[in-house]
């Protein structure tokens, strides 16, 4: 089991820093917001609503999205973000640190992701605040993540003659693509090694 404390650790000895907002440059952020159980962390995911002209429509994601005018840095889009999407009020104290940032060639954008905790009091107050956004909030154990029977290929696009993906399936849903990458981050830095 990966604990908070270990986490913590692993990423104080990191030097990557999220990106600054810079005008013309198309930037995101996101939240990989993290609750501990009686014996495992469980990590918060989104599934997006479906909507046309979003490239991301349906799938799997950590709460976020784009830098908007009124964000000051990276972190507050995460937060602002999540906020809407999810219901849940990030503050400083939840902050447990960064990502490596990663470019996102096929949308010109730049990520940042981030590591959040919040305790169970929290936890209960999220749900999925946008509909239009965010079709269903779920929260999947760590250990999940990790377990070679967890690991899966999505055909994308679904039903079409796309290319097959590796991906984490939890109960009707399947972790791939960008946020799957994020979590391939996270697990390199805690020198662990994902299923697919």
């Amino acid at each position: 089991m990966i604990t908070l404390d270990e986490i913590r650790s692993a990423l104080e000895t990191r030097t990557h820093k999220p990106a600054l907002l810079q005008a013309p440059c198309r930037q995101a952020s996101v939240a990989m917001i993290l609750s501990e159980t009686e014996d495992d962390l469980e990590v918060c995911f989104i599934r997006r609503a479906e909507r046309v002209g979003d490239p991301w429509s349906g799938q799997v994601a950590f709460p976020g999205g784009k830098a908007d005018s009124c964000d000051i840095d990276a972190h507050s889009v995460a937060e602002r973000e999540t906020h809407e999407e999810v219901g849940l009020k990030l503050e400083i104290s939840h902050r447990v640190g960064p990502l490596p940032t990663r470019q996102v060639a096929t949308r010109n954008l730049l990520l940042s992701p981030f590591i959040y905790h919040i305790d169970s009091d929290e936890k209960a107050t999220v749900f999925a605040r946008e509909p239009d956004e965010v079709a269903h909030v779920f929260w999947v154990p760590m250990r999940h993540l990790f377990m070679q029977s967890s690991a899966t290929e999505l055909e994308y696009p679904i039903a079409g003659s796309g290319m097959t993906y590796p991906g984490i399936r939890y109960k009707e849903d399947i972790i791939w693509g960008l946020t799957l990458n994020v979590l391939e981050s996270f697990a390199q830095i805690m020198r662990r090694k994902l299923p697919v």
